[in-house]
């Protein structure tokens, strides 16, 4: 029997993590000798994180939830790390497979390799070369100490390469956060709230701000909300947004007819308001990822990314965080002339399967 403790902290992870559940449960119903337990670090706590939340994704409610919330960087690791080497104390596995580049991802992949229980990283071998960024340290570290890693793309293999980590451990899979988007494609939804309703198609903007960059300094998120506001023309922007940093928002004296902040939204209605956006102005990762699939131009606000296959081949610019960058890019997109979703290898909703083909491969 392969048992497989899989790790997820904040709530991108668990998109990153269904699909491999789901492939577990097939292998598992064709009666392989396989099972999986799901440990929730509770590195984030959102109140969309309810049964709902795990029933949009069609998993279960984790096994384990390490309650590890709050606090700085340092006691947030601290506080995952002695919860893990409880719970694999408990419950040790033949492999903890870790997701992206949060906190738990560092903490528990340090705690396994300690225990002597191998760490596999899905999307190893990413890098931003932004080390003020607190996920790119997470990466280093995390792939430092990596068994296998389960890649997203040729340019994160060549930087595990680089880093001297040998090819029979680079498996170069896909994007699970993708397996997630085309498995729920056809049953996106709409959200409730009237304002969102009536919406028409291709007619607003979606913005999601949370980076210190852009958020922790008044004057320079003032300038972008304004350069933002003069650059959309008559469309609506819709700002999903945390209400405590609504409230600066409005502080700042920061509204518009056309500007509306959004409680956070589930998985399905944000890519609802997604797919059917004009364009997505972001300064996420993932929601690049999202975007550039479902052909939805993104302007990306930050200096760097970790993901430059979105800008290759997907439909992902890099603005930067100078405000006055952005005009030109609005300019261009009221045009028509963003250019299309090309295609991203591997990219195709079936990387799950490839992954715990391969786990099978090497543990069982």
């Amino acid at each position: 029997m392969l048992n497989i403790t899989l790790v997820a902290g904040a709530r991108p992870n668990f998109m990153k993590v269904a699909p491999i559940i789901h492939a577990i449960q097939q292998k598992k119903e064709a009666g392989d000798a396989i099972d999986f337990r799901l440990v929730h670090t509770g590195q984030h706590y959102d109140r969309k994180m309810s049964g709902d939340f795990f029933e949009q994704l069609e998993i279960p409610d984790p096994d384990a939830n390490l309650g590890a919330g709050g606090g700085s960087q340092a006691e947030q690791t601290a506080a995952i790390m002695i919860g893990f080497e409880k719970e694999l104390e408990h419950n040790r596995p033949d492999v903890v497979l870790v997701v992206g580049d949060v906190t738990s991802t560092l903490a528990c992949s340090i705690t396994s390799k300690k225990l002597l229980v191998p760490v596999v990283h899905v999307e190893g071998g990413i890098r931003s070369g932004d080390m003020s960024m607190p996920e790119e340290i997470n990466r280093i570290v995390t792939d430092s100490i990596t068994d296998h890693f389960f890649t997203t793309s040729e340019l994160a293999n060549h930087n595990l390469q680089k880093s001297g980590v040998g090819e029979d451990r680079i498996h170069f899979v896909g994007n699970t956060m993708i397996d997630t988007l085309l498995h729920k494609a056809n049953q996106l939804k709409q959200p409730s709230e009237a304002y969102l309703r009536d919406l028409k198609s291709k007619a607003y903007f979606v913005l999601t701000l949370h980076r210190p960059a852009n958020v922790d300094e008044e004057d320079k998120l003032k300038a972008i909300m304004d350069a933002i506001i003069l650059g959309t023309g008559e469309y609506p922007i819709i700002f999903p947004v945390h209400p405590r940093t609504a409230k600066v928002l409005r502080r700042l004296g920061i509204s518009h007819d056309r500007l509306h902040y959004a409680d956070p939204l589930s998985y399905l209605e944000f890519n609802y308001l997604v797919k059917n956006a004009k364009a997505v102005i972001t300064d996420s990762g993932g929601i690049t990822e999202e975007a550039s699939v479902m052909n939805v131009p993104c302007l990306t606000l930050r200096d760097n990314t970790e993901r430059p296959e979105t800008i290759d081949l997907g439909t992902n610019e890099l603005v930067g965080t100078d405000p006055s960058k952005l005009r030109p890019y609005l300019e261009k997109l009221m045009t028509g002339t963003w250019k299309e979703y090309q295609g991203i290898p591997l990219w195709d909703g079936k990387t799950a399967l490839r992954i715990v083909e391969k786990l099978q491969e090497i543990y069982s």
